[in-house]
């Protein structure tokens, strides 16, 4: 999915590794060069759509105006990195 508005600078990318650990998700984030944020969240139905729905607001500093979700094929991630 990719993270749009106020999401670099406001520790989203440390926010939503924490967060998808606590749920138990699997997969990465990254800020990407155009001020967005990328993530990648694999796991039970039920803990990525929690991923999913906390990413639609962030940490406290963020303003999230657009959340572009696409599936794809799981990539078989052990952690969340």
């Amino acid at each position: 999915m990719i993270a749009h508005g106020r999401v670099q600078g406001v520790w989203f990318r440390d926010s939503a590794r924490q967060e998808a650990v606590r749920l138990g998700v699997t997969g990465w984030v990254r800020n990407v060069p155009d001020g967005t944020v990328e993530a990648v969240y694999e796991g039970g139905d039920e803990a990525v759509s929690a991923a999913i729905e906390w990413t639609r607001h962030g940490p406290e500093h963020a303003s999230v105006t657009g959340l572009t979700i696409v599936e794809e094929p799981v990539q078989g991630d052990t952690a969340f990195r």
